[in-house]
């Protein structure tokens, strides 16, 4: 994939590629408990795009989906990690995604709900991380229960503790964590969706700037990248998504 002076206009503006970085999601990405510095799969494959595109690479980092979203659609960052959505697809250009991940929800150990189906009813107060996959999605689903938004992801068992609600939903692994890290609370069988992480420029930059991305992700997983990265630091529950139809 050789690089031409449009493609580095589409995807480097400024001079250095700008990737937004979300930190709300501990399957993409995380900060070292030793330096504070981000890292994980989507700071891997930012460093690789940037290193075939011959560029410097700078990491635009977020604690929220929304606030990594808003960034490349208003094009303050020129790449993004993202869970493909219709609606943020107004402005983004998506490429196939790159990992699968669960969405699950979470209940008190006592609750009286035991299946996902239970959820969705008058009186239900859903918790999930504002601008997440998750809000979106569950948005346009949730008929009956009222949804609650937390500040981000992370803080989504927290606000479900702090404020008594009945229901709290995001990425199955971080909910896990907190079951673990709390006590008292247990997950419901199964996922509400699959969240396809993919990854994401400003449509603004042209056809040849997205499907160079698109390329690009598909290489990642044909080679074997993304499972490297996702073994290398320590990823569990994500699955690399299928290589898509070639034609």
């Amino acid at each position: 994939m050789k690089t031409d002076h449009e493609l580095l206009d589409a995807f480097a503006p400024t001079g250095t590629l700008r990737a937004s970085i979300n930190l709300g999601n501990p399957i993409l990405a995380n900060t070292h408990p030793g330096t504070g510095a981000p890292g994980g799969v989507s700071v891997d494959l930012a460093t690789e795009l940037a290193r075939r595109l011959d560029v410097k690479l700078e990491l635009v980092v977020f604690k929220s989906a929304g606030e990594s979203v808003n960034a490349v659609a208003a094009e303050q960052a020129d790449v993004g990690f993202f869970a493909i959505d219709p609606l943020r697809g107004e402005q983004i250009a998506f490429t196939a995604p790159y990992v699968v991940i669960e969405g699950a929800y979470l209940v008190r150990q006592d609750s009286s709900i035991t299946r996902q189906e239970e959820v969705d009813c008058t009186g239900q107060r859903v918790v999930v991380g504002k601008g997440s996959a998750y809000d979106l999605y569950l948005t346009r689903e949730l008929k009956h229960a009222e949804i609650f938004r937390a500040p981000t992801s992370p803080a989504v068992v927290d606000t479900f503790i702090q404020e008594n609600l009945e229901v709290a939903a995001g990425v199955k692994q971080q909910l896990e964590a907190d079951a673990k890290r709390l006590g008292g609370l247990r997950l419901l069988d199964g996922h509400f969706m699959l969240i396809r992480q993919a990854m994401g420029v400003p449509k603004s930059r042209g056809a040849k700037a997205s499907a160079y991305l698109s390329a690009f992700v598909e290489a990642m997983k044909k080679t074997g990248f993304v499972a490297d990265a996702l073994a290398r630091h320590n990823i569990q529950g994500a699955a690399v998504a299928p290589l898509e139809n070639q034609g």
